[in-house]
């Protein structure tokens, strides 16, 4: 009797379950640094981002309902904004700020993804309105946070509050990279071509200022997302839709609030 051993393969579970403690590590530097948490502890959350984007990618294109998917981040992002605000009406941290909302980065990229579409159905049924909407979801985020921009040179509030309540690409957390996630969405028939186009971007990265690549100058090191990526099977196992949504916040504004209190202390 011949036994085939498989290697298991990872599932879109337990590459959240990675993103989450890689990003718990990091933000604890985040949190803590002002108290001497080491630098090296940042290393931990540079593949994060990218993990998170190939898993938008992944949910967006097996999701049933994509405009539940997109209001669900847009939520996020609302629910982010407003308790960060009060988090920090109550307490303080130094120069640190609670600037952290993966939401907006998200949200651009699944937007642009959902633009795509409107695109491929433009070039099928030759509808104008198709392609208005496709293109808007493509840059309607970038042209507004440049709007926010003009707000903010020009000391117009109302404009820079359109950040607040609008997810737009130079305010999220990457900026221009969440546009490497529509660029994984085109190639998402081919796991290698997704990771080729992640070790582009972090080759940018690293040659943009290769003397400070372990201190000043980390995010090359999202490369190392490639590595799970690779070993994953394409099947979601366990489900935690929600888990996410609610970790998230509540990690970030419990480590800010226990650094706060030790610092203050």
């Amino acid at each position: 009797m011949e036994v085939v051993s498989q290697q298991k393969k990872l599932t879109t579970f337990d590459l959240k379950i990675l993103g989450i403690i890689l990003m718990f590590i990091d933000h604890i530097h985040q949190m803590f640094s002002i108290m001497g948490a080491p630098g090296w502890l940042d290393w931990f959350g540079r593949p994060v981002a990218t993990l998170f984007f190939f898993i938008s990618v992944e949910g967006f294109s097996h999701t049933r309902n994509k405009n539940n998917y997109l209001f669900r981040l847009l939520i996020g992002f609302w629910v982010m904004n407003i308790g960060s605000t009060i988090v920090q009406k109550f307490f303080e941290l130094g120069q640190t700020a609670l600037m952290n909302n993966i939401f907006t980065d998200l949200f651009v990229g699944v937007l642009a993804m959902y633009g795509i579409d409107f695109l491929v159905e433009f070039r099928k049924q030759k509808k104008a309105s198709q392609l208005v909407i496709g293109i808007l979801c493509l840059v309607g985020p970038l042209a507004l946070s440049l709007i926010a921009l003009v707000g903010l040179s020009s000391g117009n509030m109302l404009l820079l509050g359109l950040a607040r309540v609008m997810p737009m690409t130079l305010f999220a957390e990457n900026s221009i990279m969440v546009y490497l996630i529509p660029v994984m969405y085109l190639l998402r028939k081919n796991k290698n071509w997704q990771c080729l186009a992640i070790a582009a971007v972090a080759i940018l990265f690293f040659i943009g200022n290769p003397a400070q690549a372990f201190t000043s100058n980390t995010q090359w090191m999202m490369i190392f997302s490639i590595i799970p990526i690779m070993l994953y099977g394409g099947e979601k196992g366990r489900g935690m839709k929600s888990f996410f949504y609610i970790f998230y916040p509540a990690h970030i504004w419990l480590l800010y609030i226990l650094a706060s209190l030790i610092y203050n202390h």
